[in-house]
């Protein structure tokens, strides 16, 4: 690992792209946001996942399409861990675990 992240440091250097966290304070700013939205859109699957195990009743929710969704996640973690863009990876995990719960509280409700 250490050899991907020195040729990642490379490539940021010789693109000429700019240091994170940024030093001008909207990119920074923007960066905080990232972060943030990143975590309140799955927080906000949350109800979706109480009312079905707290009611125990799925009635409507496909598991087919949440775990379309999960398995779409897939491709956008690998995509973070290879480029090393930790929002990303954030983001998609923790909608990776509410599509799989939305999913299985499909299937067993």
């Amino acid at each position: 690992m250490g050899m991907l992240w020195h040729l990642h440091l490379r490539k940021r250097i010789s693109k000429a792209l700019e240091p994170y966290p940024s030093r001008h304070f909207w990119k920074w700013l923007l960066d905080g946001v990232v972060y943030t939205v990143g975590i309140i859109g799955p927080v906000m699957a949350l109800p979706q996942i109480l009312l079905i195990y707290g009611g125990r009743d799925a009635t409507g929710v496909s598991s087919v399409a949440w775990f379309s969704w999960a398995l779409m996640d897939i491709p956008w973690i690998l995509y973070g861990i290879v480029h090393k863009e930790r929002p990303i990876i954030i983001t998609y995990t923790l909608w990776l675990a509410c599509n799989v719960l939305i999913g299985i509280g499909a299937i067993i409700y």
